[in-house]
């Protein structure tokens, strides 16, 4: 019994970003407003958990997220084929290219 007291107290101490996944969705289910919980990864849980608790996001950090960076690989691509299709020039291609491969990089760190 004791245990399981000093579980809970960690928990309430630690700050939101450091809970597992599964703590998260055991918050989430808890507070009874959050559906889909299982299919969720943890930036949406921990959005989600903040968001029954009324705890305010943290400042975001300086970069993008792996969706978004994703979405904007798609975009580029998009753009270098309608230009391939009008007969871009080499350099133009290249230039859209190299641009896809620095976005994909970041989505790997």
């Amino acid at each position: 019994m004791a245990g399981k007291k000093k579980e809970e107290k960690e928990k309430k101490e630690k700050p939101l970003e450091n809970w597992t996944i599964k703590e998260l969705r055991e918050e989430a289910l808890k507070s009874g407003e959050v559906q889909g919980v299982h299919g969720m990864n943890k930036e949406e849980l921990l959005t989600e958990v903040r968001k029954a608790k009324g705890v305010p996001e943290p400042g975001k950090a300086k970069g993008q997220g792996v969706r978004e960076l994703k979405a904007k690989v798609q975009e580029l691509r998009q753009k270098r084929d309608e230009e391939r299709e009008q007969g871009a020039s080499k350099l133009r291609l290249t230039v859209l290219r190299k641009k896809i491969a620095k976005i994909k990089r970041l989505t790997k760190g």
